[in-house]
Parts: C-alpha cells; structure tokens; sequence
C-alpha cells in the first residue's frame, strides 16, 4: 500500500477540510491557524458578530515588524467557512475526510479555500525562519462567513481596523482564482453586484376568461426581453461590460386555469464603473414606466466595484508566480463578488490570488496535488520582496 504524500500545505489542508465548517459554523478552524500564528508571535483577536443563530467568528492576527507601528503590512486574507456539501451519496468519499487519489486532495473546500489558508500559514512560517525580524508587520484576516450573508464577517473587522487607525498597505486574499493552471489569474478588482426584486401586479381569473383579468406574465415580457437585450455599457480598459441576468421568476398559483395575479422577478446586475449604480436603477425604472407596468421594485446593493492599479503588491506577486511557475500572470476583473470589496475600503493595494477554480462549489471538489507547495511558494516569495 502506498501512503499518500505529506507535505506541509498538505497536512495542514488535510487538518482544515477535516473540520466541517459550513457557513456560518468555523468548527475550530480559526483556534486551529491561530496556534500556528501564536507560535510564529502573532497576536490574535476575536472579532465575533452576529445573531445567537447566526455567530460568525472572526480572527484578527498581527505580527508587528521591526520598525513597530509605523511599519508597512501585508495581510493575509480569506474564509474558514465552506458552501454545504449536498447529496453526500454524490460524493466518491466523504466530503469532510480529506482523502487523497490520482493525484488530487478531494474535500470540501480543498479549491475554496482552505488550502489557500494552509499555503498562507506555512508560507509565513517558513519566510519568518528565514526572516525572523522583517521590516513589515504581517497580519491574518480570517472570517467563516464569507460563503454566506457576509454581513458579520470580514466587513466587521474592517470597521474594527478602520476605528483603530490601522494602517494595512497590502492584502492578499486567498480566494480560487486560477482558471487553467496555477499562476494564470490574480484578481486585482471586482465588478459591482446589484439585485432588483420585482412585482408586476396585473389581475387574477380565471384563464377561459381573459378579458376579465390582467396577465401579468403577459404584460411584463416585452420590458424583460428589453431588458436582457439591453446594452448597458461597453466595460472599459480593466472592467468587462456590465451585465444583467434573471436569476428567479415566479407567477401563478400551480393550478392550469387561474391567470396570476402578481409575477415576481429576481434580477442582477454585475457591473462596472462606467455604469453606477444609481444609473442603472434609472434606466430600469423608465423603462418599466415606458411599458407602463404597474409594479414594485425593491433594490440590494451587494457590492461596489473596485479596481487595484497595478503597482507594487501586483508587481511582487506577478514575479513571484513567473519565479515559482513559470507562468505569465493576467491581472483580472472578471468573477463574482469577495470580501476583497470590503478590505479594498481599508487597504490601498487588493489583489487575489488563489488555485484553480473549475471545482469550487461542486460534489467531489479537489485541488491538485502539484499546485499546493508552490502556492506556499509563491506567498513566500511575495513576502520576501515587500516584507523582508
């Protein structure tokens, strides 16, 4: 019988998927990387947040550099928690037991983004052995309510900082970036997310008498299919256009014979800064007023855009890829939303970097066994350039 391998990404990855943390429950992951931070001479704190039935833990860890207060800070960034697993029969082995086969570790969370984490811990670890007093502090923020409402995590130990003063200069979020292999992506930005929730009221009756009711399916299907015909921009140099999508429709009672009263329509804009939100509310509310759709409309805004220009974090990561790889890094916007929308508030320079994604999400999610040491490799390499 033949062991599988061990490494230190790996076993520390194996460690974190073992532990069944979905969304919002950490199941000790953050205790788990706070006792490897603590050994290094990190300080860690508990951000906690939220509700009694929704707790969302939080993890602020510091190492302060030689210079103390006034030196720069790289953080690094992501979250503990995973999306639910779905039917476990679907799985070939067991989500929560991190099993290793052909050349890949299979688990939830293995892609997204556990062994980003392991890669970040044993990244500092091995850079602080060689570097035990460098000139940047080095910081961890850690949330396990990233996959969910995304209300109580990152974003609360953002305010934290913010009304402390404190200074961060680089973030690396861990999130799945990589589309074909690892080292082709970093997100240096993303697109807004806007969502509109819309009613357009017509009149229940019966379907054998049309002319007595107001079909509201009927009314409203020339304003959606204006809507998703509609060109809301052209993108510019660092955004793709701005898109729009249904995401639920919903009308009638089940029954064949009664015209609907109300149809409900969930939509969402992704979108860029050539079209602000604001803007794109505009539209959408003349051009129901021009179809003169009686309606409601409800909006949620999930996310600005923001956009790192490249400059030093991008630069260092860049090289550390080409060095570590061998592959030439595309800075990107494309994707959905992160938390790297709230750190982007308190951090000059986002960016992201992760493995690939093609599995992220799905049953028998997996990252390859190959991409683990070197994405250790290249978070060390990047701290070796703006920290040492």
């Amino acid at each position: 019988m033949t062991l599988p391998p061990s490494t230190p990404t790996l076993d520390l990855a194996r460690e974190l998927i073992a532990l069944s943390s979905v969304t919002p429950d950490d199941a000790g992951c953050q205790e788990h990387l706070a006792a490897r931070l603590r050994a290094l001479g990190f300080e860690c704190e508990s951000i906690d947040g939220g509700p009694d039935d929704w707790r969302v833990r939080n993890l602020w860890a510091l190492r302060r550099g030689r210079s103390g207060a006034d030196s720069p800070t790289l953080v690094f960034a992501g979250h503990t928690d995973v999306v639910p697993t779905g039917p476990l029969q679907a799985w070939t082995s067991n989500p929560f037991e991190p099993t290793v086969r052909d050349g890949r570790l299979y688990g939830r969370g293995a892609a997204d983004m556990k062994s980003s984490l392991a890669a970040m811990v044993v990244a500092v670890e091995q850079f602080l052995r060689e570097h035990p007093q460098p000139r940047a502090s080095i910081g961890f923020v850690l949330t396990s309510d990233e996959e969910g409402p995304a209300r109580d995590g990152t974003v609360r130990v953002c305010e934290a900082l913010r009304e402390r003063g404190q200074r961060l200069d680089w973030c690396i979020v861990g999130e799945p970036t990589c589309t074909d292999t690892l080292g082709d992506v970093i997100k240096n930005g993303r697109r807004g997310s806007l969502t509109g929730r819309l009613v357009v009221h017509g009149v229940q009756g019966h379907v054998a008498y049309p002319h007595l009711a107001r079909n509201p399916v009927h009314l409203a299907a020339p304003a959606l299919a204006e809507l998703a015909a509609e060109v809301w921009d052209q993108g510019d140099e660092h955004f793709p256009p701005t898109t729009w999508q249904i995401s639920n429709i919903h009308a009638g009672t089940g029954a064949t014979n009664v015209i609907p009263g109300d149809l409900e329509v969930v939509f969402n804009f992704r979108f860029s800064p050539a079209s602000p939100a604001a803007v794109l509310q505009g539209r959408v509310v003349e051009l129901l007023r021009r179809h003169e759709l009686r309606h409601t409309l409800e909006w949620t805004l999930g996310a600005e855009p923001f956009l790192t220009r490249p400059a030093e974090l991008s630069d260092a990561l860049v090289a550390a890829i080409a060095a570590e790889t061998g592959v030439r890094a595309e800075l990107s916007t494309t994707g959905g939303t992160s938390d790297a929308r709230f750190l982007a508030k308190v951090c000059a320079q986002v960016v992201e970097f992760g493995p690939p994604n093609a599995s992220i999400h799905k049953v028998d999610e997996h990252i390859e066994l190959r991409h683990l040491e070197p994405l250790a490799g290249v978070y060390r390499r990047t701290l070796e350039a703006l920290a040492a």
